[in-house]
């Protein structure tokens, strides 16, 4: 597998990122779509509105977070966006691009665990962090 790296959305261009993939649900705040250099936007595997609002990236909430956003990408649109995702970072780098500014706590960090992952996490995986 190539390197899937994290990175904000306000960082400067890497030419190590490859592919670069917004994964947030809302535009990046403050930046117009010809600031952002991006390849795809995935809105559709960002947390739901409710589950966002409910974590409000408090650190704390983390692991809860992770478990309910596992369940949400369990559909079978989300699903295959990963698998592609996973099946494309097998031979070209990938970089998940995200507003948030705690990364290590965000949907972000929960996304690349599962393309870097040997599989994609059942209902059963999603308590352990």
């Amino acid at each position: 597998m190539k390197t899937v790296t994290l990175r904000r959305v306000y960082d400067d261009l890497s030419p190590d990122d490859g592919v670069r993939v917004l994964v947030d649900r809302v535009w990046p705040r403050g930046l117009t779509k010809e600031a952002v250099h991006f390849d795809e936007w995935v809105k559709h595997i960002a947390p739901s509105t409710p589950l966002r609002r409910w974590y409000g990236h408090q650190p704390e909430r983390f692991v809860e977070f992770r478990r309910r956003y596992l369940i949400e990408l369990q559909d079978v649109q989300s699903q295959a966006t990963i698998e592609r995702l996973r099946k494309l970072a097998r031979t070209t780098p990938i970089t998940l691009l995200t507003a948030s500014k705690d990364i290590e706590h965000s949907q972000a960090a929960v996304l690349i665990d599962l393309l870097r992952g040997p599989h994609t996490p059942t209902l059963g995986d999603a308590g352990s962090a």
